[in-house]
């Protein structure tokens, strides 16, 4: 492992791991951290190459944030978790629960996409326009290299497809805005693809975990306690 991660802790009990979305950090969960370690032993982690995480030399992949997952994991002797994913961290949380089945206990995915395609285009142009620019000039500015690479994550990542959801085996959330960014038919194409998912809809756009606590918090409880 090249990094080392660094997270917020608090609570006790059984392990929850929350994973920020993309260009955020552990931070983004502020409105979580204390509600939900009245019941769980919360982690909030930076990934790889934002926050206070380092980027290290690794792959700057949705594939090798799980695989770094699991390295934190196992260095803080947690055997098997709660993941609760947003956004790109949704789709950490996803890959994760396909590669290491016996690493999770239940799953909530929030805002993931399997693919570029999931994004409603309004969104998905500037990203991918903005990714082009930045990579033209990714060889002469490091600061155009870096954002070529945190936008990547956008533009060639996860690329799942739905038949493949079919080998989660945790017991799984997904929950999304009614306005999000994700498309809500790409939305319930995940949920319908994973055995047995619920799914959930909160008033509001993407960033319903920090919009809206008070009902995100509530549905994710109702869903974990359950």
């Amino acid at each position: 492992m090249d990094i080392e991660h660094f997270y917020m802790e608090k609570g006790g009990g059984e392990a929850l791991i929350l994973l920020h979305g993309n260009g955020e950090n552990c931070d983004y969960f502020q409105g979580q951290m204390d509600e939900f370690a009245r019941y769980y032993h919360v982690y909030a982690i930076d990934t790889r190459g934002h926050g206070k995480t380092p980027r290290g030399h690794a792959p700057f992949t949705i594939r090798q944030f799980a695989d770094d997952l699991l390295c934190f994991m196992d260095s803080h002797h947690i055997a098997k978790a709660h993941l609760l994913g947003f956004s790109d961290g949704g789709n950490i949380a996803m890959i994760f629960a396909l590669k290491y089945p016996d690493r999770v206990d239940r799953l909530i995915l929030n805002g993931a996409n399997l693919d570029a395609k999931g994004v409603k285009r309004s969104v998905q142009i500037p990203i991918e326009i903005g990714y082009r620019m930045a990579s033209l000039f990714a060889q002469k500015r490091e600061s155009a290299r870096l954002n070529a690479e945190m936008l990547g994550l956008m533009v060639n990542d996860p690329n799942v497809l739905p038949a493949e959801l079919a080998g989660i085996r945790a017991k799984t959330l997904v929950i999304a805005g009614t306005r999000d960014m994700i498309k809500e038919k790409h939305t319930r194409l995940i949920a319908r693809s994973i055995p047995d998912a619920q799914l959930v809809f909160i008033q509001g756009n993407h960033f319903i975990a920090n919009k809206c606590p008070q009902e995100f918090n509530q549905a994710v409880l109702e869903f974990l306690r359950g």
